[in-house]
């Protein structure tokens, strides 16, 4: 087993979250959950005997105030895993006045990368982000990144896919000769609670569809447990050894996602700029 690590796991109330959780604070790794949901996240919390916070990722406040909470708890975090997400259903701004699958998706987990940097660079942590497929992903408007314009959920849901994977390049660039290693990453199809608020009737057919005994199989759909392997890979991996900062990954193989946007370095730079236009406010005080 790997050295034990302060973990951070967000969405981390079900799913591939609670699943990655389980299995390393079983590897004895210091585990910490963080949910939307106070009952389900202090549940997974009580099993493993381990801190949890409660943030709602459509509200930013919510996301500077976890940030100072980690903070001030955690001197030490090893390993960022920015796992929470969503699919919704018809176009909505949250309180912040972003549409609300871009917020919950990329523009909260970049808040609380960027107020944690001074601890992740002092850490010399691991940043790995959730992604997707992103293949059916259209093209990302640096100004339209809300998406007041031909919005449809599987369309914004795979846009903030993209961005995720945008993130993470320019987050290597940025910040690895000060001592980040970061990584994206594609769970595959895993069947969860994800997207149990959408009202898209695309992806309730696919939840529907993956109720039946034997279509998972089928749609070769895995289990939580399987889709936290890589959380779990990737944080007791040695950065620059056993994986390669700056990757993405899919079954604990680097491969070149399956989108063009993905591999442009001006659109990801492109993206850092725009979100942090779009966050000004609350990155005034941050490096």
């Amino acid at each position: 087993m790997s050295d034990s690590k302060v973990v951070v796991i967000t969405g981390a109330s079900d799913g591939i979250g609670a699943a990655a959780a389980r299995r390393l604070r079983g590897n004895g790794h210091t585990v910490v959950v963080v949910g939307r949901s106070v009952e389900k996240t202090r549940a997974v919390a009580r099993e493993l005997n381990v801190d949890s916070y409660v943030a709602d990722f459509t509200r930013l406040d919510d996301v500077e105030h976890l940030a100072s909470q980690l903070r001030a708890a955690y001197p030490r975090i090893d390993v960022l895993a920015n796992n929470a997400g969503g699919v919704f259903g018809a176009r909505t701004k949250t309180v912040d006045g972003f549409e609300k699958t871009f917020q919950v998706n990329h523009l909260a987990p970049f808040l609380l990368t960027r107020r944690l940097l001074d601890t992740l660079t002092a850490s010399r942590a691991s940043v790995l982000q959730t992604s997707s497929t992103v293949r059916f992903a259209k093209e990302i408007d640096l100004n339209d990144l809300d998406h007041d314009r031909n919005y449809d959920p599987v369309r914004a849901y795979s846009a903030a896919k993209l961005e995720n994977i945008l993130f993470t390049t320019e987050l290597h660039r940025r910040y690895h000769a000060s001592g980040i290693s970061a990584a994206s990453f594609y769970p595959g199809n895993v069947v969860t609670n994800f997207a149990s608020d959408t009202t898209s009737p695309i992806m309730r057919l696919v939840r529907f569809l993956a109720t039946k005994p034997l279509l998972p199989r089928l749609m070769r759909l895995s289990t939580p447990d399987q889709g936290a392997d890589q959380i779990v890979w990737l944080t007791e991996g040695t950065p620059g050894t056993d994986w390669e900062p700056g990757s993405y990954y899919y079954k604990r193989r680097a491969v070149p996602p399956r989108n063009p946007q993905a591999l442009d370095a001006d659109l990801a730079r492109g993206l850092w700029r725009r979100s942090e236009e779009l966050l000004a406010g609350r990155l005034a005080d941050s490096a």
